[in-house]
């Protein structure tokens, strides 16, 4: 996959704020009784936030996929914003709680994460970021530089400003790293942003320098690695009922470059998912090359691994996901489609 076909030519939409804790809830509910919420002349007193984190507010729930513009016939140039199906889904709605209403589960940080950067992204830096940079270390700069470079090859966008480039990755890193604690440093600064608690980014304390963390990720639930292989799977191939695990692990834009996983990590990741799917999905090597398998449509068929996975209250799933790395390999016959 292409930046140019994964991605929207958009940069620095943020207002230079990273998302917060809450911000993602509050997008959604901000929206679902009023859809001009953000641009009533009291957005900022209902929200709580000055005008510019408002902005910011729409721009991470939109970004999330979690908010989307209101088609109104009538009134094409002022468009309201209104929930999409995930964040109802997620968040709830008028008749349902939703999956995770308060965020109290970790395995929804996870799936965030990977609406951030699931086509169409509306965070090319962060795309390129996580899905064509390839240096073990790097700082902020190496970043910034190797993301112009991305954004160039896309020769059908326009050319965005340096600024605008380097306020994304100001926005990633403060997004994905931790904290730089010092003397000026509330407990704010160092709590304020929920995606830390993933772990994908790190600061080397000898060198000062960043580093994308690799390896398996046990928080990460297997519910959640099955949905974004599905949902990968029916961005980019709708039609298909197999993908293999290399092209899962690798190809830009996959979950292995979102979540920083192997092919044997992802499909260490999978097992648990597999095993609870009562045959909807399956791990197979029919021709020596391993690949996920799955009957149904893999647009509903993920949604249906949440369902369940949210519907359990997500511990069965949460613990089967922290031992995956130990589970022993299902046979290429066991739950085969």
């Amino acid at each position: 996959m292409r930046l140019a076909d994964a991605a929207v030519p958009a940069f620095a939409r943020h207002e230079t704020f990273h998302p917060r804790y809450g911000w993602f809830r509050k997008a959604h509910e901000a929206v679902l009784y009023d859809p001009s919420a953000f641009t009533r002349d009291d957005a900022t007193v209902e929200l709580g936030v000055g005008k510019n984190m408002v902005k910011s507010i729409r721009f991470w729930g939109m970004a999330a996929d979690l908010i989307e513009p209101e088609q109104e016939p009538d009134n094409p140039r002022s468009p309201g914003v209104v929930p999409t199906e995930f964040g109802r889904r997620l968040f709830g709605d008028k008749h349902s709680a939703g999956w995770d209403p308060f965020m109290e589960d970790p395995g929804t940080l996870w799936l965030l994460h990977w609406r951030l950067l699931a086509s169409p992204c509306r965070l090319p830096v962060w795309w390129v970021a996580f899905n064509e940079f390839h240096a073990v270390e790097f700082d902020a700069s190496e970043l910034e530089s190797a993301c112009v470079a991305g954004i160039d090859a896309a020769t059908e966008w326009p050319r965005p400003h340096a600024s605008s480039v380097r306020k994304d990755v100001t926005a990633l890193l403060r997004t994905y790293a931790p904290a730089e604690r010092s003397a000026r440093t509330s407990i704010d600064d160092l709590l304020d942003c929920p995606l830390r608690e993933l772990g994908l980014l790190i600061k080397s304390a000898a060198t000062g320098r960043y580093r994308f963390a690799m390896g398996a990720k046990p928080a990460l639930p297997s519910a959640v690695a099955a949905y974004a292989a599905l949902d990968f799977a029916a961005r980019t191939d709708p039609g298909s009922k197999t993908a293999l695990l290399s092209r899962l692990a690798v190809e830009p834009g996959s979950p292995g470059r979102a979540f920083r996983l192997t092919e044997e990590e992802l499909a260490d990741a999978l097992r648990p998912a597999v095993a609870e799917s009562r045959g909807s999905l399956a791990l197979a090597s029919p021709a020596g090359a391993a690949q996920l398998a799955w009957k149904k449509n893999p647009e509903e068929l993920c949604t249906k691994v949440l369902d369940r996975y949210f519907d359990s209250g997500g511990s069965e799933s949460k613990e089967l996901a922290s031992v995956s790395g130990s589970i022993a390999r299902v046979p290429a016959s066991a739950g085969a489609a």
